[in-house]
């Protein structure tokens, strides 16, 4: 039978705007993400289907995350059974690395992993182009993890742009740590508190305003793009948040910001970063258990 093995990079948004609701009740959006070197891995075995109706399986690593429908890569097969009429199956093992509830696209992540995978085995049925409307439906983040690279996001997330060469070369091999407490934060529930205070929002125009004045200055930083109006909002509750970004920021010097609707965090790290060092002050502010782990931008 064939085989796959798919990377499923987290993702961090250097530059978060949220710039107002839609009427669909979706969030327009203004973004620059990146994949990083770290994520999960979804491995795929090609089944035969029964009865000519495809039949999938899930397995994973890791007991807290669901294995029945209501998991993504369930429903990536699904949307990707409906979109080609293929009647094949696959049996799908992940390999769960990327936290959960976190802002780093783990589930987005593995569903686009899923629907690349099963592409594969189905001989290319959808063109990159199908295959993205496929993954927009599934989720806004979706989309994103169709270009494996540093990209701007815009409308709910489906209108994806990747940065110019030169731009990107500013971000591509950045070291980064990411960490996160041991509670996860509903992205509907953050959302809410968006709608909740209107004030949070900032204005598209402003968000652009923003973004090109970075892309276009020449060897700007990754550390002067860093922005998440989602921060405060999502910070007034969980306090411990911002608490231990400014200490970071404080104590060591780095930029450091909430990715997504949270509760992961990252930093920039520079080429002589005090990384154990920065890793005890997160453990001593969260627990032993907080989730604290280096990587690059891919």
């Amino acid at each position: 039978m064939s085989t796959l093995s798919i990377f499923a990079p987290a993702k961090v948004n250097l530059f978060l705007a949220i710039t107002g609701r839609r009427a669909d009740g979706y969030h327009d959006l203004v973004s620059v993400v990146a994949p990083v070197e770290f994520g999960d891995t979804l491995r795929v075995e090609a089944q035969v289907g029964g009865g000519g109706v495809a039949r999938f399986e899930l397995e994973c690593d890791d007991a807290a995350v669901p294995v029945d429908e209501t998991n993504l890569v369930w429903k990536a097969a699904r949307a990707f059974v409906e979109a080609t009429g293929w009647t094949g199956g696959a049996k799908f093992f992940l390999e769960k690395r990327i936290p959960m509830g976190a802002g780093l696209g783990g589930g987005s992540s593995d569903a686009v992993a899923a629907l690349k995978a099963l592409n594969e085995l189905a001989g290319g049925l959808l063109s990159l182009e199908r295959l993205a409307e496929v993954a927009a439906a599934l989720g806004s983040d979706c989309p994103l993890f169709l270009a494996c690279a540093p990209v701007v996001m815009r409308g709910r997330g489906e209108r994806v742009e990747r940065l110019a060469t030169e731009v990107a070369a500013r971000l591509h091999g950045r070291r980064v740590l990411l960490f996160k407490p041991d509670f996860g934060i509903s992205t509907p529930w953050a959302f809410g508190r968006m709608v909740a205070t209107p004030t949070s929002y900032l204005s598209a125009t402003q968000a652009e305003t923003r973004l090109a004045a970075w892309m276009n200055t020449p060897g700007a930083r990754a550390e002067e793009l860093l922005s998440n109006n989602m921060a405060d909002v999502v910070g007034a509750k969980f306090i411990a948040l911002p608490t231990l970004l400014a200490l970071l920021r404080a104590r060591f010097g780095v930029a450091a910001q909430m990715s997504g609707s949270g509760s992961a965090c990252f930093a920039l790290l520079a080429d002589d970063a005090p990384v154990a060092a920065m890793t005890a002050a997160i453990q001593e502010a969260w627990g032993e258990t907080a989730f604290v782990m280096e990587t690059r931008i891919a």
